[in-house]
């Protein structure tokens, strides 16, 4: 079957106290991937890691009926500043266990023992998919080549979460 990819309309937010845009390449990396594969980017900013911050934004592109997709990077280690999963996970109506776990198998392959300190999450809020990734350009590489490029491809089977967020579809409910 040859069905053409649904692209959906994607907000990338950077958590970084040092970042600008000249400087973030973890947040580039994921805009140049996420229209490379035919998706639409919606919005782009950069925060300080700040629990309210971060979830003021989040809970704003949530809230948008034309954002299906909110990828995160940044803030999700261990130090006192990292917030990103404090920030989110409130505002999830339904979490993705499982992509937390298999970022870190996949990350186990690149960095060993170090993927423990990643706190990556996945949820469903408001018909929206949040996705938070670390910091780094190498895990946002590994979090969207191995799991988000098929899982936000409506064409991806046995399922997929864009179809979760097509209003066409009507899985999104």
């Amino acid at each position: 079957m040859n069905e053409p990819m649904l692209p959906l309309t994607i907000a990338v937010l950077t958590i970084s106290d040092t970042r600008t845009e000249a400087t973030d390449r973890s947040g580039q990396s994921l805009v140049e991937r996420l229209t490379a594969a035919g998706h639409r980017l919606a919005d782009r900013q950069i925060v300080p890691d700040d629990i309210y911050r971060i979830r003021a934004v989040v809970s704003g592109w949530i809230a948008d009926p034309d954002i299906q997709v909110v990828l995160t990077t940044g803030g999700t280690g261990f130090t006192g500043r990292d917030s990103t999963p404090e920030a989110v996970k409130v505002l999830l109506d339904k979490e993705i266990e499982g992509f937390g776990e298999l970022f870190r198998q996949l990350s186990w392959e690149e960095i060993g023992s170090s993927t423990v300190q990643s706190r990556c999450l996945g949820g469903l809020a408001n018909a929206t998919v949040v996705f938070c990734l670390p910091g780094s350009t190498g895990a946002c590489r590994t979090g969207w080549d191995g799991i988000l490029a098929e899982q936000l491809d409506s064409r991806h089977k046995p399922c997929n979460f864009a179809n979760l967020v097509i209003p066409e579809r009507g899985q999104h409910v």
